[in-house]
């Protein structure tokens, strides 16, 4: 490796990175993280935090899960790459779909479609779902409905369903017959709704109301996350997914869930449809499937579904999608290695615990800070908090104030996710009380300092 002066004089100097402007990088270096262990990362000047963003809401099991990475070194002797294209398959990702569908058994899904990562999950998920309905003969039904707040990964697709005009507006025009309705946000939300219960209900006639607008027969599926991420954690009332379910079924649209962040037990659930008591068509999976080692992500698909493409005899069920790294050795023996730690370790049991936890932590620091204007989670190690400037305003936090709080709860020992006026917190699953305590403590120092 080069040495420090060499990273530092080179430090996003010719790197473009994601989510950030080229010239702020510039302008504003990047972190050099060169080492992790556990819980926690340790930067290029030696200096160690509590990583509390668990890599991006993926290294569920903490950086140092022996099974996961021998997993992978053995399977790069065995076998480094083979393709999964018509024709040619491998052990390792036979064994996983089978395992996928033991796990995805309580939420009515059996079979996989293997992909790169998130993004490409969502894609193939959409594509799948219009074409679900050609086969059945359905060939208008081409629109999808999403929540606002929403996000769906990068790809056209995803952009096109996402609800934040961050991953939208500088690539525009999207993909045509993408809609979206309010989501069940508390804090902000055009019916000045502040009751959950009587939100979730307005969202839901809102739904209705663009279902009948659009018309049924157009309409291929509704996407959502069980609780939504990178929008700013914001969890929908219990009685809101159970409804979009009832809803989907009755106009014949299939409910697609992104679950890239939420399955594999971070809701303290092994998945957001099991937490919130749903049965989707398709869900999609990356991120914590192979604990952040190796990109990979699956799309799961439900037995109706499975059974409109498997019954075909016409050839309108030819899947004319898939990615080079579908159900790649490597990756496929990471999951495979990764499910059995993921249950073996029970996490969704310790997401649950250090959750609330971390809920009742977030409580009281709103109590003492007035720049704190929401806070949201309660549903596992998904949190967050609204850092606002004037209260009765809402309005966000100034920049060099959101600066100045993340940079002192670096100092402090914890690396944070800011994104806009929102802070989120999501670490590994595995975190300890301790390390939780601590979060809380630099949090409260850095919010001092704000």
């Amino acid at each position: 490796m080069k040495d420090e002066n060499f990273l530092k004089a080179n430090n996003a100097r010719h790197m473009w990175h994601a989510m950030a402007h080229p010239a702020d990088m510039h302008k504003n270096p990047p972190k050099i993280v060169t080492k992790a262990s556990g819980v926690r990362i340790t930067d290029l000047d030696g200096h160690e935090t509590i990583d509390a963003v668990g890599g991006l809401w993926n290294v569920n099991l903490g950086f140092s899960n022996k099974a996961v990475k021998e997993a992978i070194k053995s399977q790069l002797d065995e076998l480094p790459y083979y393709a999964t294209f018509r024709g040619t398959s491998n052990d390792q990702v036979i064994e996983l779909s089978y395992m996928l569908a033991e796990f995805f058994k309580p939420d009515g899904l059996s079979r996989s479609f293997f992909t790169s990562g998130g993004s490409d999950s969502v894609e193939v998920m959409l594509r799948l779902a219009r074409q679900y309905h050609k086969i059945r003969g359905q060939s208008g039904r081409t629109k999808f409905l999403s929540l606002k707040k929403g996000y769906h990964g990068t790809h056209t697709g995803g952009a096109s369903v996402n609800g934040n005009a961050n991953f939208r507006t500088q690539y525009e025009p999207l993909l045509a017959g993408c809609h979206h309705i309010p989501a069940p946000y508390t804090y902000r939300n055009p019916f000045n709704e502040t009751d959950p219960e009587k939100l979730a209900q307005l969202c839901l006639q809102a739904l209705e109301d663009e279902i009948a607008f659009q018309g049924p027969n157009t309409i291929a599926a509704f996407i959502m996350e069980p609780v939504l991420g990178a929008g700013g954690v914001i969890p929908p009332h219990p009685s809101f997914l159970p409804a979009v379910r009832e809803i989907c079924s009755r106009h014949g649209i299939l409910l697609l869930l992104d679950e890239v962040i939420t399955a594999f037990g971070r809701l303290g659930s092994w998945s957001g449809c099991r937490h919130y008591g749903v049965k989707p068509d398709m869900i999609a999976t990356a991120k914590a499937i192979t604990n952040g080692y190796f990109p990979f992500g699956a799309v799961m698909i439900n037995d109706v579904v499975a059974e409109a493409f498997e019954s075909d005899t016409t050839g309108a069920a030819n899947i004319g999608s898939g990615y080079t790294y579908s159900g790649h050795p490597v990756g496929a023996a990471a999951a495979v290695a990764c499910l059995k730690e993921t249950v073996r370790l029970n996490v969704k049991d310790n997401a649950a615990a250090r959750g609330t936890q971390m809920w009742e932590g977030f409580k009281a620091l709103k109590a003492k800070y007035d720049i704190i204007g929401d806070i949201r989670g309660g549903v596992g190690l998904m949190t967050a908090m609204e850092l606002i400037g004037d209260k009765a305003k809402k309005s966000p936090l100034d920049k060099p104030r959101i600066e100045a709080m993340y940079e002192a709860t670096y100092a402090a020992g914890t690396m944070i996710r800011v994104s806009g006026p929102n802070v989120i917190i999501s670490p590994s699953l595995v975190i300890e009380e301790a390390d939780v305590t601590k979060i809380l403590a630099d949090l409260d120092h850095g919010l001092s300092q704000a």
